[in-house]
């Protein structure tokens, strides 16, 4: 029979990575409760970083439909449990293990998909969400100004054609085709 205490953790973790968009596992030996204390602050405020029990971890991540975890609950192991941008989640645990090589990122989860340490790094590597989305936005505006000039430029160049017609006419229509003789 299970402790109340034990189905409880289950309980919780097992919601967190229900509402997660993405979750990393590290295992964290050598670091003291002030680092740990900095290491979720620069986590930020979408991203709860849990120390938890293997055994309990594992029920609760296979309770979930998360399997692919299962290979890294072993020894210290912790989750970073990621409900906002999972690039600034990567990026505080690969700045925070540089910084403290005792953080060792074993791998992760991302929208159902396994991730190795090294995709997480590699993720890391990506530029936020906002900023890929402001480069998206400069980039079909100004895909969408190119069209515009496109579409404008065989208008422009008729006026420019009718207007100097016109400005040869008024000249006393030099330019202008000579009646054919009429004999």
């Amino acid at each position: 029979m299970a402790s109340p205490d034990k189905v409880a953790a289950v309980a919780e973790i097992k919601e967190k990575f229900e509402n997660s968009h993405a979750a990393v596992v590290t295992a964290y030996t050598g670091l003291t409760v002030a680092q740990l204390k900095d290491l979720r602050r620069s986590l930020g405020e979408h991203t709860h970083y849990r120390v938890a029990k293997n055994t309990l971890t594992k029920i609760a991540a296979n309770e979930a439909g998360v399997t692919q975890l299962d290979e890294f609950f072993q020894g210290s192991t912790a989750v970073a449990f990621v409900t906002g941008d999972p690039v600034e989640a990567a990026k505080g645990l690969r700045d925070f293990a540089k910084e403290n090589p005792a953080l060792v990122i074993k791998g992760g989860i991302l929208d159902g998909k396994a991730l190795t340490a090294d995709e997480i790094n590699k993720l890391a590597d990506l530029e936020s969400r906002e900023v890929l989305l402001a480069k998206l936005a400069g980039g079909m505006k100004a895909s969408m100004a190119k069209a515009a000039a496109t579409f404008q430029a065989p208008l422009t160049k008729f006026v420019r054609t009718a207007d100097a017609l016109r400005g040869k006419v008024e000249q006393g229509g030099a330019g202008t085709p000579a009646p054919a003789d009429a004999e």
